[in-house]
């Protein structure tokens, strides 16, 4: 499995130079950002936030997800790919900055509104770029191994991020790896500037166009993906934030344990991203995007109802699982989106989505007031809603069953 991941980043990256840019700037602030992201709502606690607050803080969270989706995607399409990579770090950096000098929960806040600028502002060029420097037959593993590039560094960040915070308390361990954070940051800066190339023809291709027409311009089986994922990912958004601390502070474990099963989980995900490629070509999209929402109903319930750590384990591998449809429905948002277009499709789709699930987080700060079990168990029933409702929707397009939609 190691020489088949390796042969296949290998393949990924001598594709094309701008991707290998755009993969080292993954992997490098992925690896930075993995080693705090977990654990902000204990930083959040430390200063003396309230589960609300921390509840609220998710819903931030969401909400810049979402805010920033479509104007990453316009920037990517208006001023070209490399403009926006250079924007979009040089803000998350300033985040990174934020979080290292924080004195207050409020100035966490703060942080969160610059630092998602690249989890969020750059999440469409990410997909644009792989768009315009691979065909359409190969653009569903260059997804798989972009995922293996994000979950490698949160197999690594987070138990390294838990040592951190277990030697040094969870502020000054959280400041110390904000601060690592951001000296990546400038590093990929500088591999941006001088290892990209912008293409010649990106700005002068630019169509200004409404966002209501773009919408319009989206697909069918784009929408219906995109109404039962919303529903899934609403269910996932009430629990995120409060894993960790049933984990640690109901469950009572560790935060190296939590970082541990955390790394567990993302190790799952790795293992299927390059397997789940080929899986899709043999049963065709719809099936494995459906075993992806259940596992996203099922890992907050599972962690829910664990009664051992033996039981804690499979849980924590059932949220593994719940990735292994990720690569094909990424490949197929990006196959449908028009060239000239593809950044802001993709921008106005996770826009949508992540506005929708904005108030997730706070309803799960209220349930947690109520009841530490009450958000994971809300949300696995939320996410089995939305299994539902891509089910049913997707049953009807028999020709589609084992083709290129779902």
């Amino acid at each position: 499995m190691k020489s088949e991941w390796l042969t296949a980043i290998g393949e990924y990256l001598g594709r094309h130079r701008n991707v290998a840019v755009l993969a080292l700037s993954i992997f490098a602030l992925g690896l930075g950002e993995e080693l705090w992201q977990s654990y902000l709502p204990k930083y959040l606690t430390a200063f003396g936030a309230s589960g609300l607050v921390v509840g609220l803080f998710s819903s931030c969270k969401d909400l810049l997800d979402g805010l920033y989706q479509y104007p990453g995607g316009w920037v990517g399409d208006r001023f070209g790919r490399k403009r926006a990579l250079l924007l979009f770090t040089l803000l998350a950096l300033c985040g990174y900055a934020f979080y290292a000098l924080a004195w207050h929960w409020g100035a966490v806040f703060a942080g969160l509104a610059l630092a998602m600028a690249w989890k969020a502002g750059a999440f469409p060029v990410t997909f644009a770029v792989i768009g315009d420097a691979l065909p359409q037959g190969q653009r569903a593993m260059a997804f798989s191994v972009q995922s293996i590039l994000v979950r490698v560094p949160r197999v690594i960040g987070a138990p390294l991020g838990g040592l951190l915070i277990a030697a040094l308390g969870a502020l000054p361990g959280v400041r110390v790896a904000a601060a690592i954070t951001a000296l990546l940051a400038l590093a990929v800066l500088f591999a941006q500037q001088r290892g990209y190339r912008e293409q010649a023809a990106m700005a002068r291709g630019f169509e200004s166009v409404p966002v209501r027409q773009i919408f319009a311009r989206m697909p069918a089986t784009l929408k219906r993906l995109l109404v039962a994922e919303c529903l899934v990912r609403f269910g996932e958004a009430i629990a995120t934030a409060f894993i960790v601390l049933y984990v640690t502070n109901v469950l009572g474990y560790s935060a190296p344990t939590f970082g541990t099963l955390y790394a567990l989980q993302q190790a799952v995900s790795l293992a299927l991203y390059l397997p789940s490629g080929r899986l899709a070509r043999l049963t065709g999209r719809r099936s494995l995007i459906a075993l992806t929402f259940l596992f996203f109903a099922l890992f907050p319930l599972a962690v829910q109802s664990a009664q051992s750590f033996t039981a804690l384990i499979a849980a924590f591998v059932i949220g593994g699982l719940k990735e292994m449809g990720e690569p094909a429905r990424k490949a197929l948002i990006v196959d449908l989106a028009e060239p000239a277009q593809r950044a802001r499709v993709v921008g106005l789709y996770y826009t949508l989505r992540n506005l929708v699930i904005v108030p997730a987080g706070g309803v799960g700060g209220l349930l947690w007031l109520r009841s530490p079990q009450l958000p994971l168990r809300v949300a696995g029933l939320v996410g089995l809603l939305g299994l539902a409702v891509f089910w049913i929707g997707s049953a009807e397009r028999t020709s589609e069953r084992r083709g290129n939609i779902v």
